[in-house]
């Protein structure tokens, strides 16, 4: 387990505060309870997939969808595995951020979206639906 404290390698460089390790949990198997949950900090469980769709199949059995990464240089099979990936955002070859646009999850990761673009706009908006059966005069 990574150690806790102002003395951790990952903060040796920084002189105050309280950090934890990047830890990598290797051979994981996606029943064990740190495949299950979602982790805040920088824990990465690595777990084996027989092939593309195994691990497509290992990836949405979460309960959770706010963030995943997927790595590969074929742009192309990174869409096809972004559109397969039940998440609020997919990165591709990193955890890639837009503060433009908006950010949230599926499943029990919520959702809603927050941040910037409409989709961060629409938690704050009332929307209505008005069918009329002729189109307002005055609109033009």
């Amino acid at each position: 387990m990574a150690a806790l404290g102002p003395t951790s390698a990952a903060s040796n460089y920084l002189d105050r505060g309280w950090y934890v390790e990047p830890t990598v949990f290797g051979n994981v198997s996606n029943d064990l309870t740190i495949a299950r949950e979602e982790i805040f900090g920088p824990v990465l469980s690595v777990i084996p997939a027989r092939d593309e769709a195994d691990a497509m199949r290992i990836a949405n059995e979460t309960n959770y969808g706010l963030n995943a990464s997927v790595f590969t240089h074929d742009s192309e099979r990174a869409y096809a595995a972004a559109r397969a990936i039940r998440a609020g955002t997919v990165g591709h070859n990193a955890s890639r951020v837009d503060l433009s646009i908006g950010f949230g999850g599926f499943k029990q990761s919520g959702v809603g979206r927050e941040g910037g673009g409409v989709d961060g706009l629409s938690a704050f908006l009332e929307r209505k639906t008005v069918l009329l059966e002729a189109y307002p005069t005055h609109l033009g």
